[in-house]
């Protein structure tokens, strides 16, 4: 009975000795190899090398007309005639709006009487039977007439101060003007002009992007109602205060726009080159994002440990990214492929 119980004993102590020698080297479930009861994750890793990159400035933009004019009259009255309908091209100069003629017809009236006395009176002045002092006040009530009619006929007349388009019209004849505001842009108008070509784009740039922008550099615009097509452009002006709580300074492309295709209000995308530098570029799937934030993290392969590094995202090279960090550095070896689901200090093995 004792002999028994002893082989039986004998027989289970050899079984797990056997067990556990067979799982020493083997691999786990999911993959990773068995070291002394430690799992490596096998990674597959890059060098970090610099490399040369063309940079560009890459931005979404609005667009709006090179100037826009709210013509109005100087002094409410009744509008005569407009000349003019939205849709229509006029030439600088133009007559547009015809205002009421009443009042400069009176001081017309008025001129001409100053004028026949004063001409009188300037014939006894030489004869020396008036005093200097009424033909003075006779000589300024002439030339504030001059002037007054002048004036009205500028009011009463609304001219095209430069070439471009009708795009609204607020009144129609005989309606009266009153002066008050009744446009969009809190302004008081009988019709807006703009000048389309050339045309303005206009982006916000970051204060980094600063001394990287000069006035007259060159510009890929496109439109997002015509796929494919690019417009060349150029930087018109840069404005010198940056913006302190969005951190960005506001630039204005100005683009030839012949065939009028690009309108105000429309959207589009620029993109300006400003040169080729050296960046730190990982395929984009090495770098991770960390759930519910916005951080951004890699692994690099530091003897036989996977170290994390957060960094920040630079721009995008095709399947490529630039990353950013002071703890990368140029022959570090970044891990590519088996980051997925990996924790900072985890041992890990390259087998590429």
């Amino acid at each position: 009975m004792n002999f028994r119980i002893q082989l039986f004993m004998l027989l289970v102590a050899t079984g797990l000795f056997a067990t556990g020698c067979g799982n020493k080297s083997g691999k786990s479930e999911a993959g990773d190899v068995k070291q002394d009861s430690v799992k490596i994750r096998p990674v597959k890793v890059m060098l970090l090398e610099p490399q040369k990159v063309s940079r560009t400035i890459k931005q979404t933009a609005s667009f709006v007309a090179y100037h826009e004019n709210y013509l109005s009259s100087a002094s409410p009255g009744r509008i005569e005639k407009i000349y003019v309908e939205v849709g229509d091209h006029v030439k600088a100069g133009q007559l547009l709006v015809q205002m009421d003629r009443s009042q400069l017809k009176q001081a017309e009236l008025q001129l001409e009487n100053l004028k026949t006395d004063f001409g009188r009176l300037d014939t006894l002045q030489k004869t020396g039977t008036v005093t200097q002092q009424s033909y003075d006040q006779l000589a300024t009530q002439y030339n504030i007439a001059k002037e007054n009619v002048q004036f009205l006929k500028e009011n009463t007349e609304l001219r095209a101060p430069l070439s471009g388009v009708i795009t609204s019209k607020y009144f129609e004849d005989g309606e009266m003007y009153s002066g008050s505001p009744n446009t969009s842009a809190g302004k008081a108008a009988i019709v807006t002009l703009m000048q389309l070509n050339p045309i303005k784009a206009v982006i916000n740039v970051t204060e980094k992007d600063f001394p990287r922008i000069h006035k007259g550099m060159k510009v890929d615009v496109t439109a997002d109602v015509y796929p494919g097509k690019v417009f060349e452009g150029t930087v018109y002006r840069i404005h010198p205060a940056i913006d302190p709580l969005s951190r960005t300074f506001t630039v204005e492309i100005t683009i030839p726009n012949d065939d009028e295709k690009i309108r105000p209000g429309m959207y589009g995308k620029v993109a300006i080159h400003v040169g080729s530098d050296v960046a730190k570029l990982v395929p984009s799937i090495a770098v991770i994002k960390q759930e519910g934030t916005d951080q951004r993290y890699l692994f690099k392969y530091v003897n036989g440990i996977a170290k994390r590094v957060d960094v920040q995202m630079g721009e995008r090279f095709n399947a490529n990214i630039e990353v950013i960090s002071n703890e990368l550095k140029d022959g570090d070896k970044i891990i590519v492929v088996g980051q997925a689901n990996l924790i900072d200090g985890r041992a890990v093995k390259i087998v590429n």
